[in-house]
């Protein structure tokens, strides 16, 4: 029995109904980087009749890049960079060319984050809640969901995202089919782990991920925790594990992970602590926290 929540948090309108915008393209090696680098010289390109021979790709390749950049929030709607695009990106930027895995797990969060325009994205990270799951239960999950957000979308859209999900996410085995070389190209963002593929089922990996740092962990817990604590300067634990749009709903993360993760930064932020508050499990900070978590990452990323 498919099992889904779906309570649309309220977050900054967290999700647009946007589907299958991609042209069935998966973000490839490099697309991102191109995508940038070409907006930040002209932020017109992608609309020039030259786009593909300057960014030495096909037309609807053109219109994949552009949506993942948006997407992705490197770039905004009017194709210039957007800050976190220059900080990641930019030639003096964090990881311009995405050679520490941390960087793709701060892109799946900027994916995912609001405003999301990734809606079956959204709907498969946050609103479905089996660890085990086919393409059918996909399929029919976001049947409902495109429903709930009053969103008339063709099945074969919501099949085209279904297959670029788990062409993302799951390490496909193509050896024995016809597929086209160009179509069987695993994504950079396979190296997360969050998906693993066993025979014709899906499976999400729950808890430690040997290549996601404590600090983007944290950093990203400090950001959630700015937009739904308000005024006050701790959050649960538990509302980071398991609200919709949460660090530990979008990284599949277990108690035992996001504490130890806190702990850690913690030695070197003093600022952050973990708090027990008549059992009450909390992520405790004494500055801002949108603050802290540009600190802790710009640490990260200069040491």
């Amino acid at each position: 029995m498919l099992q889904t929540s779906l309570n649309i948090l309220n977050v900054k309108n967290s999700v647009i109904p946007v589907f299958a915008n991609h042209e069935t393209f998966h973000p490839r090696f490099g697309w991102l980087k191109k995508g940038f680098d070409a907006a930040k010289k002209n932020s017109g390109i992608f609309l020039q009749d030259d786009a593909p021979v300057r960014l030495g790709v096909g037309k609807n390749m053109v219109r994949s890049i552009r949506y993942w950049c948006t997407a992705f929030k490197i770039i905004d709607k009017n194709s210039l960079p957007t800050e976190f695009g220059e900080k990641l990106l930019g030639n003096d930027g964090w990881d311009p060319y995405l050679e520490d895995t941390a960087s793709l797990w701060l892109l799946h969060w900027y994916l995912l984050k609001p405003t999301c325009e990734a809606a079956a994205w959204y709907y498969i990270f946050n609103i479905l809640r089996d660890v085990e799951f086919t393409r059918e239960d996909i399929l029919a999950g976001l049947k409902e969901y495109s429903q709930k957000l009053n969103k008339d979308v063709a099945e074969s859209s919501l099949i085209k995202d279904t297959t670029c999900i788990l062409r993302m996410y799951a390490s496909q085995d193509f050896s024995n089919s016809n597929t086209p070389i160009e179509d069987s190209i695993d994504c950079p963002f396979t190296a997360l782990g969050l998906i693993k593929n066993i025979g014709k089922n899906y499976q999400f990996k729950i808890g430690q991920k040997s290549n996601l740092p404590p600090s983007i962990i944290v950093a990203i817990c400090l950001e959630y925790a700015s937009w739904v604590s308000q005024e006050t300067k701790t959050i649960p634990i538990s509302r980071l594990l398991y609200d919709e749009g949460s660090p530990g709903m979008l990284f599949k993360l277990t108690e035992n992970v996001l504490c130890a993760a806190i702990e850690t930064v913690a030695k070197r932020f003093t600022y952050i602590m973990i708090s027990d508050s008549a059992g009450l499990i909390q992520l405790s900070f004494n500055q801002q926290p949108e603050i802290l978590s540009q600190q802790i990452l710009e640490q990260y990323y200069h040491n």
